[in-house]
C-alpha cells in the first residue's frame, strides 16, 4: 500500500476522556457485551456486571438500552472523527487524504473489532436508533469524506464529473461491507482470507483510477 502499514500506524484511541470515568467504563462494558451477546439478546445487567458496577447504576446515566447505544455510538464516533482530522491534516494532497480516509476506516476496524461489530452490525438492530436517531456524527463522517472529494475536484485532481454527494455513498458502502465481512469471520472464529491492509489498497486502487482526472497535471504531493 505505502510505507505506512497498520501495524506499524500509532493506536487509535476509541474512548474520549471524561470527568465521569464510570460512565466511561459502562460505555466500554457495552461495546464487549453488545459485541459477544448481540444487542438485541444483551441484558442492562451484564452490561453493569461487565462494567462491575450495580445494575441500578446504569440509569443514572442512561435511560435504557437504547439510550445506552446511541450514546455509545456519539462517543465513539466522535472520538473517531477527532483520530480522523488529526490524521488528515498535515496531508494536503487529496489523493493522500482520500487513501489516508480509506486506511483509517479500516485500521479502526482491524485494531477495535467489537466496537466495529457494534458499529457495523448491532446499531442496525436497535428500532429505535434506524427510526428515530438523526446520528450527526455519521453525517460529520460522510461530510468529512464528501470535504476530501470536492477538494479534489476544485484542485483539478479528480474528475469534475462525478458527483461528491454520491461517491461518498458508494465509498462509505464498499467500506462497510468489507468491515461487515471481517467482523462476521470474527465472531464464527474463522480467519479472514485476506489483510485489511490488502483491502484497503485495493479499495484505494480502484477509487483511485474512477476518481482520479487524467487530463490535468496533479498539484503537488504531500511531504512523506
Amino acid at each position: 500500500m505505502n510505507d505506512r502499514s497498520f501495524s506499524r500506524s500509532p493506536a487509535i484511541t476509541l474512548s474520549r476522556q471524561s470527568v465521569n470515568d464510570k460512565r466511561q467504563r459502562i460505555l466500554d462494558a457495552a461495546i464487549e457485551v453488545f459485541a459477544r451477546r448481540g444487542f438485541y439478546h444483551a441484558k442492562v445487567t451484564e452490561v453493569a456486571e461487565e462494567a462491575g458496577v450495580a445494575g441500578g447504576t446504569i440509569y443514572l446515566y442512561f435511560k435504557n438500552k437504547d439510550d445506552l447505544l446511541i450514546s455509545l455510538f456519539e462517543d465513539r464516533m466522535a472520538a473517531i472523527l477527532d483520530h480522523f482530522r488529526e490524521e488528515l491534516a498535515p496531508l494536503t494532497h487529496p489523493d493522500d487524504r482520500l487513501r489516508r480516509f480509506i486506511e483509517l476506516h479500516l485500521e479502526m476496524v482491524e485494531q477495535s473489532p467489537a466496537l466495529a461489530e457494534v458499529l457495523t452490525v448491532e446499531l442496525r438492530q436497535s428500532a429505535k436508533f434506524m427510526r428515530e436517531y438523526k446520528a450527526r456524527q455519521f453525517g460529520e463522517y460522510l461530510a468529512l469524506l464528501e470535504s476530501i472529494l470536492d477538494e479534489g475536484q476544485r484542485s483539478g485532481a479528480f474528475r469534475p464529473d462525478l458527483d461528491p454527494r454520491i461517491l461518498k455513498r458508494v465509498l462509505f458502502g464498499a467500506l462497510d461491507e468489507v468491515s461487515l465481512f471481517f467482523v462476521d469471520q470474527i465472531r464464527i472464529n474463522q480467519r479472514p482470507p485476506y489483510a485489511l491492509d490488502r483491502a484497503a489498497a485495493q479499495i484505494w486502487s480502484v477509487c483511485s483510477a474512477g476518481v482520479t482526472d487524467p487530463s490535468r497535471p496533479a498539484p503537488p504531493r504531500s511531504e512523506p
